[in-house]
């Protein structure tokens, strides 16, 4: 059987400074000693993994409004590179829009979540995630 390793890294592609160390606060205040490794928009993200600079294994939290290269633009890149199509994304976002929510989970994400105006919102998203990354195994 096949081990999950016990460190994954939280890949976040988020352009706005508050909403990242909300994130960031959530981990310390969840006590979860995973990385974070931060990237200011799908572009930049895209250029990340082309590069190797983020280590398998890793789950995507992905913002959608972003300069340069939105969230929906990154998704559809991603699953477009044979090393990255099988990635974990989870989109975390403002938009309640459903058409955007319905493109999202076209891309096939595993959740879409809204940023809600406290950090218990927040803190939840986080929860949800390291529930996710203790059981699930992910791809290496």
């Amino acid at each position: 059987m096949h081990k999950q390793p016990s460190e994954v890294t939280l890949f976040l592609i988020e352009d706005d400074d508050v909403d990242a160390m909300s994130i960031s606060r959530a981990f310390n205040k969840l006590r979860i000693g995973n990385p974070i490794v931060r990237a200011k928009d799908g572009l930049e993200a895209l250029e990340m993994l082309q590069q190797g600079d983020i280590k398998k294994p890793f789950i995507i939290l992905l913002d959608l409004q972003m300069p340069r290269m939105n969230g929906l633009e990154f998704i559809e890149a991603v699953r477009k590179e044979p090393d990255f199509e099988d990635s974990i994304i989870f989109v975390l976002t403002t938009s309640r829009s459903e058409d955007e929510m319905m493109q999202a989970y076209h891309q096939q994400i595993a959740g879409y979540f809204l940023k809600e105006s406290s950090g218990e919102g927040i803190l939840d998203v986080v929860a949800v995630l390291n529930g996710y990354w203790k059981i699930a195994y992910l791809p290496t």
